[in-house]
């Protein structure tokens, strides 16, 4: 009777999910030991990305033309018996010294007159040709600028008359234009779609042929062709395992750092990528066209042009042009290891933690990779 039936027993398959859940429970924990996880610095630590986030919203794009006013005079350190004359008093930016000429060390007062008001700039020390920093500043509201320095040791030991103390403080006005920063980025911008369209121009030369040796319906009738297919198959493949960043580095030292190297770089991967997907396209054809034309008594060429071409084009345009988007944005990263483009000056910008001119060229990629995905997509989509 059902009352008198044993219970029955744990299967072996609960068993095996209870291990599996084991294991992957222990990965897990490894995993957040190896890749150091730390939650605790993740929100502690949040304000020392601000500065990088401000200026990732607040990229450059407009400005007013720079000015700058540029004054020296001469300054004998030592002094001497007849040291230089002070600056003449005029209508347009000057400053005077308390002294032109001082020992290491000895104060001299600075005040000058007539600067643009909130001119930000810099007082130098300048030895022949170079330029060393003795303090910043920032003109007031009245044109003018009152501060010390001191006699810095810079230069100390060479003669008294080869020294110069220099003012310099830049201010913008005028109508606002074009930045600089953002002309120089969309013209590699420019530089940046161009090095991928011609990259997959070369590669869809080596691709397309190729697709056909790696068709398996096309090869696969003897065994040199089998043969054939499983080489080219297999030469895809290894150069679909090469990281184009890797490729990048490699052509910057052959032929130099600049786009040229990009191209290289994004050519080689964009072969095997396409010459899978090509091969792949012909695979899935139907083969009713191709028996036909076989049945008519056409060779092996004759068939490619008549029965697989004309099925295979459509597909062959979208992946073109969806590679050609994948290139845009790959070549924005093989910038930073000297492939030439947009990515190497955005890598300069941050190397030099110019977070707003870094941010010109971010906003640039981002509309342009977008407005790319957006068109390639439509033209997909009236393709296949």
């Amino acid at each position: 009777m059902t009352s008198n039936k044993q219970k029955k027993k744990p299967s072996h398959s609960s068993w095996r999910n209870v291990l599996i859940l084991i294991i992957m429970a222990a990965a897990y924990v490894y995993g957040w030991r190896v890749t150091q996880i730390d939650l605790k610095a993740l929100i502690s630590d949040v304000a020392d990305v601000g500065p990088i986030m401000k200026g990732l919203v607040t990229p450059i794009l407009l400005s007013q033309p720079e000015q700058e006013d540029w004054i020296k005079t001469h300054f004998h350190a030592p002094c001497t018996d007849s040291p230089p004359p002070q600056l003449e008093v005029s209508s347009d930016a000057y400053f005077t010294l308390s002294t032109t000429c001082g020992n290491v060390g000895d104060e001299v007062l600075l005040d000058g007159y007539n600067f643009y008001p909130g001119a930000e700039g810099r007082i130098n020390w300048v030895i022949v040709n170079t330029r060393v920093l003795i303090k910043r500043i920032t003109v007031d509201d009245r044109g003018e600028i009152h501060t010390s320095f001191k006699v810095p040791e810079a230069g100390a030991g060479m003669e008294p008359d080869s020294f110069r103390v220099e003012v310099r403080a830049k201010w913008r006005a005028g109508a606002l234009r074009p930045d600089p920063v953002l002309t120089q980025t969309l013209e590699k911008m420019v530089e940046t779609i161009f090095l991928a369209l011609m990259a997959t121009t070369f590669a869809i030369v080596v691709a397309l042929p190729l697709s056909f040796f790696g068709a398996r319906n096309i090869m696969a009738r003897t065994k040199l062709g089998t043969a054939i297919y499983y080489i080219t198959r297999t030469f895809f493949n290894i150069l679909r395992s090469i990281e184009p960043l890797i490729m990048a580095i490699v052509f910057a030292v052959w032929v130099g750092i600049g786009p040229f190297a990009g191209v290289l770089a994004l050519t080689v991967h964009s072969i095997a990528a396409l010459g899978k997907l090509y091969s792949e396209s012909i695979e899935s054809i139907d083969p009713g066209p191709i028996e036909a034309v076989t049945a008519t008594g056409a060779n092996t060429l004759q068939t490619i042009v008549y029965a697989v071409i004309p099925q295979i084009m459509p597909q062959y345009l979208a992946f073109t042009i969806y590679r050609w988007d994948i290139n845009v944005r790959m070549s924005t990263i093989i910038g930073f290891v000297g492939g030439g483009g947009i990515g190497f000056v955005l890598q300069q910008r941050i190397n030099l933690m110019r977070y707003r001119e870094a941010a010109t060229a971010v906003w640039a990629i981002a509309i342009v990779v977008a407005t790319m995905d957006y068109i390639s997509a439509k033209l997909r989509e009236r393709l296949i």
